[in-house]
């Protein structure tokens, strides 16, 4: 979470918000200028800038805004980018491509030519061709139209039903909306797996198309949705759930297979000579990057939640797996969930006027003490109502750090298992806690790490290097897209996870592939 979190526009409600508005303008039909299709809409080609241009801001606030450790980094991106869009049918569009600094890994495109990657996308790619078939699936979707296409699927009855449901059902006042809004944020319900299929392939179709005017080699499409898949088994084997690899994630939200591209590749007809790859020069700009959480944002060490630049941390409830994200931390699990978050604005008067009335204005708070969290001014209160038609009971806690400081608990759980979970959740907000200077200087960033493999070395042994918690030898065959039976070659490029400071480079004379920095002005 971050110092100040805004409110947090989720990408669903403020897609739908725009399109609401130019609905009330009527449909027309138009003509999709990738694909020759037609469709039915209310937005304009004009319309689909102004949304991007307004909506921009709001994605930066929701992912973390852009990953500026590595402007040049950001450069290289972008350029590849343009040099795909120069590719593409529409040249009435001015493409702008963000490198957001959010460990979660996805790409997405608004209106307009505003085209999003994330560093956590970055760092599992493993070359350019993979980045430039992830922009081109991307920049198909802005030339083919489709979030003006499917705006023309919806009637504004619909959009803002759609926006009722996101926005869940109040709980005795707000706070059943501020449970469900932050659990959806965190579920995914976004509007980027509300592509259909047909627009999907058609994605896949043109980004395919695009990279092999680039003189890509359009198979890197099908090897990084490779990676993903892999990456997201992964993921859901460490949680001890294999169920949790269908569970939101890019690959959901663009449900493509690697099979799916190729037979995109197949019907596009268009054979590359000499197809570019350019492992090397991918590698040399992503390495030193930041993989996964970054400190300055907080931190999850397993039920511990720590933020070294606020100099705080606290415990979840025994059973609770915990999410952090831009604006709050999460957790869930025992059937009962948790937000903690930083009040705003800063409340001034007594914390016990605050929680039962200023805090969730209208809900009807009970039993409202003034209590002290390790010798901090504290207040609590409980709520009833209902989430999603579920009864629960809701206790809520805030603590106040400074004067410029208080932060807010959640907790909630049904009637019938609240009494026995409530000692969990008081332990857990009065675990709350200030942490030194020292302790707090502790918690860096892993990186990624650029290596080349040595006479002797081999996966076991490499895997030995990577400081991650938890399932080192996959991490490693998942960053390096290795089979189960793969060898590594002396002189061979593979990434590592370490600790350490960043180290940023000079953007090198041969950072670019020849077929892009040829298209440079």
């Amino acid at each position: 979470m971050t110092r100040k979190p805004e409110s947090r526009k989720h990408l669903t409600a403020a897609l739908l918000l725009a399109t609401a508005a130019v609905s009330l303008a009527g449909c027309s039909y138009a003509t999709s200028p990738a694909t020759g299709r037609q469709f039915l809409t209310p937005v304009s080609e004009s319309q689909e800038s102004q949304i991007g241009a307004e909506e921009h801001p709001k994605i930066l606030a929701e992912f973390g805004g852009e990953y500026r450790e590595k402007p040049n980094l950001n450069a290289y991106v972008s350029q590849i980018g343009q040099f795909v869009a120069s590719k593409a049918e529409r040249k009435d569009v001015k493409y702008t491509f963000t490198v957001l600094d959010s460990e979660e890994i996805n790409a997405f495109a608004l209106p307009g030519g505003y085209v999003y990657i994330t560093r956590g996308l970055l760092t599992l790619a493993n070359n350019e061709a993979e980045i430039a078939g992830v922009l081109g699936h991307e920049i198909g979707h802005v030339n083919a139209r489709h979030t003006a296409e499917r705006a023309g699927q919806q009637q504004t009855t619909q959009i803002l039903g759609a926006l009722g449901v996101l926005l869940g059902t109040a709980l005795g006042g707000d706070t059943g909306g501020q449970l469900m809004t932050s659990a959806a944020n965190e579920l995914g319900a976004d509007y980027l797996g509300h592509f259909s299929q047909q627009q999907e392939f058609e994605a896949d179709s043109l980004g395919v198309r695009y990279l092999s005017k680039a003189s890509y080699d359009p198979q890197a499409m099908a090897s990084f949705l490779d990676s993903l898949n892999n990456e997201t088994h992964l993921e859901a084997k460490i949680a001890g759930n294999e169920a949790a690899a269908d569970a939101y994630s890019m690959k959901q939200s663009h449900p493509r297979t690697p099979d799916r591209v190729q037979r995109a590749i197949a019907e596009a007809k268009e054979p590359v000579a000499n197809p570019q790859v350019n492992a090397d020069r991918y590698l040399q700009q992503i390495d030193g990057m930041v993989w996964g959480t970054d400190p300055k944002d907080g931190v999850v060490k397993g039920s511990t939640f720590i933020h070294p630049g606020l100099r705080f941390a606290f415990d979840a409830p025994k059973g609770m797996k915990l999410k952090n994200s831009p604006d709050a931390v999460v957790g869930a699990g025992n059937n009962a969930a948790m937000i903690f978050d930083l009040a705003s604005p800063v409340p001034s008067g007594a914390l016990t006027q605050y929680v039962a009335s200023q805090w969730q204005e209208g809900a009807k708070v009970s039993d409202v003490q003034a209590f002290q969290v390790n010798g901090m001014e504290a207040a609590t209160g409980i709520a009833k109502g209902t989430i999603n038609d579920t009864q629960v009971v809701v206790r809520m806690v805030a603590i106040r750090q400074s004067a410029k400081a208080v932060y807010r608990f959640m907790y909630a759980a049904p009637p019938g298992s609240f009494d026995a979970m409530d000692q969990r959740f008081l332990a857990s907000a009065q675990s709350f806690r200030e942490i030194s200077a020292q302790d707090a200087a502790g918690y860096r960033a892993k990186r990624i790490k650029v290596i080349s493999v040595q006479p002797g070395d081999t996966i076991a042994s490499l895997a030995q290097r990577m400081q991650v918690d938890e399932s080192p030898a996959d991490w490693f065959r998942v960053l390096n897209h290795l089979g189960a039976n793969a060898k590594l070659q002396a002189g061979q490029k593979v990434k590592i996870i370490v600790d350490g400071n960043a180290q940023i480079s000079a953007l090198p004379e041969d950072a670019l592939s020849p077929q892009v920095a040829e298209a440079q002005p």
